[in-house]
């Protein structure tokens, strides 16, 4: 199913046809982010924005690299130089 029709009813609310949503993975109640693209609106699983977000990151993080111990090694350091002083 590529194209479907819908429309904006009370409250701005627009129901996804079923097939859509199982296709691109959605259930009730899962966070979705909207971008307006050229006066498109765009909707993405919460899921596949953190994907294309570490995708973009990933030619900065060198291979076998947590950023998150990174940070967290970083935060801790500072830490302890705020309780020696």
């Amino acid at each position: 199913m590529a194209n479907a029709k819908s429309k904006v009813v009370s409250g701005g609310r627009v129901q996804l046809p079923m097939a859509m949503r199982t296709a691109a993975g959605l259930a009730d109640g899962d966070t979705v982010v909207l971008k307006l693209v050229d006066g498109e609106i765009h909707l993405l699983s919460q899921k596949a924005m953190l994907a294309r977000v570490r995708a973009r990151l990933k030619p900065f993080v060198p291979d076998g690299v947590s950023m998150v111990d990174e940070l967290l090694a970083e935060r801790r350091l500072e830490a302890a130089r705020e309780n020696e002083a």
